[in-house]
């Protein structure tokens, strides 16, 4: 009887010290990423399975976007039959521009003639009825060629003015198929960031709803310990103070790791009721967080014990 109660005595007295042999308890946590859907339809690709380990960027399923995809064409289409309806100024104003040239030979040759005639009428050897009749003739197809020429301008100036009005509806049509194809690559599932599946709420063949959780995931290579301090023990830590962490293993033993404090509650709160501290029932507690290097055995929800010395 008396070996029950020393035996009882030393467990006593062992669970005591060992509640005084750390400064601070938490749980270990992890920067968890829901991904969701970004596009409505049926998920025709998908390969998420729980306790996987997936890359940043790969890319991870598909949802049907072939509705999407016809709606592009059909804008494309649209945006090249503009094209079509433009016309080539060479060639509509081709007759008038030939007009023009040939006008312009005349006036040319004429110009030549009447310089001649003035020479002979200098010397006599022609009359000045010759000269004002052709003089007449060279006003008339200065007139002709100036009608003409205002004409080819007017003529290209339509042609321009109807090219832009066309092709002014091909800006907003471009930013159509622009946001068609943004829609399309939002069907594509890409993994944001490289970790370990904790949940997988899909799978292929589901209707997917944009906003629908379809996994969560989190990078399990480091962890963060949330511990809670009371204000007296404020002054023992700071901000990237290097730290030990505990955590229980097999037959009573325990795995030892390094810690860096980085945070630390400005705000005081009241104990959550699973937290034990250093003074058991503080009434007022502060939150610190400890990112602890993952070596494989550190789990997500594990209890673990600080010590800041």
């Amino acid at each position: 009887m008396k070996k029950i109660t020393l035996i009882t005595a030393l467990a006593a007295l062992m669970a005591c010290n060992h509640k005084n042999d750390f400064d601070a308890s938490g749980n270990f946590i992890a920067d968890e990423v829901i991904v969701s859907a970004e596009q409505n339809g049926r998920l025709i690709d998908y390969i998420v399975q729980e306790g996987q380990t997936i890359n940043e960027g790969q890319k991870v399923g598909q949802i049907n976007v072939e509705v999407l995809k016809l709606q592009k064409q059909q804008v494309e289409a649209t945006i090249a039959s503009l094209k079509e309806k433009t016309l080539n100024p060479d060639d509509q104003a081709a007759l008038i521009r030939s007009q023009y040239e040939v006008q312009k030979a005349q006036l040319e040759q004429q110009q030549r003639e009447l310089a001649r005639v003035q020479q002979l009428v200098a010397g006599g050897a022609a009359t000045q009825k010759q000269l004002d009749d052709l003089t007449a003739v060279v006003d008339q197809l200065r007139k002709q060629l100036s009608v003409t020429e205002n004409q080819l301008k007017v003529s290209l100036t339509n042609i321009s003015s109807q090219n832009r009005n066309v092709m002014s509806q091909e800006v907003p049509l471009q930013k159509n198929a622009e946001t068609v194809q943004a829609q399309i690559s939002q069907g594509e599932i890409i993994n944001p960031i490289t970790g370990t599946v904790l949940v997988n709420y899909a799978l292929k063949g589901e209707m997917q709803t944009f906003g629908k959780p379809l996994y969560k995931i989190a990078n399990t290579d480091t962890l963060t310990l949330k511990a809670y301090i009371t204000g007296d023990q404020l002054p023992q830590i700071k901000l990237g103070q290097a730290v030990t962490v505990h955590t229980d293993a097999a037959e009573g033993e325990q795995h030892t790791y390094k810690g860096e404090v980085t945070y630390i509650a400005s705000k005081a709160e009241f104990t959550p009721k699973t937290i034990q501290t250093k003074a058991e029932r503080a009434n007022l507690v502060y939150a610190i967080k400890i990112k602890v290097k993952n070596d494989g055995y550190l789990k997500i929800g594990m209890y673990g014990e600080v010590l800041f010395q």
